[in-house]
């Protein structure tokens, strides 16, 4: 398992391997966050968010990443495999970043399918 602080070490790592484009309108930056966030349409607790992409007229565009969700996840993975997720958890929301600045929805498109698949399970 992880620590919050060594999960943000990995974070920022991995934040600095991404383009400075990505960061366009990315006024509130990256936030690791320490709580677990159940997806609202989980079976059995057993769905966790991971990271969301904010767009909030008040705070700005950010992207948050829940450790708690993360350790509940993959905690239990080695440190390479675990920065893995984290990494691929950090590219799915600047995605989400980047299509909303182009208008773009894709991604929700096939988020939403993930989710009809799990419910369907």
């Amino acid at each position: 398992m992880y620590t919050i602080d060594e999960t943000e070490v990995m974070l920022n790592e991995i934040a600095e391997e991404m383009p400075q484009e990505f960061y366009k309108e990315l006024s509130g930056g990256i936030v690791l966050r320490e709580e677990t966030k159940l997806h609202p349409i989980n079976k059995a607790n057993d769905l966790y968010i991971l990271g969301e992409y904010h767009s909030d007229s008040r705070l700005g565009n950010f992207i948050a990443i829940y450790y708690g969700s993360m350790i509940r996840s993959f905690g239990n993975y080695s440190a390479e495999n675990y920065k893995g997720e984290l990494r691929k958890v950090l590219k799915h929301e600047f995605r989400h970043h980047l299509e909303t600045m182009a208008g773009e929805r894709d991604l929700e498109v096939e988020d939403a399918i993930e989710l009809e698949k799990y419910l369907k399970n």
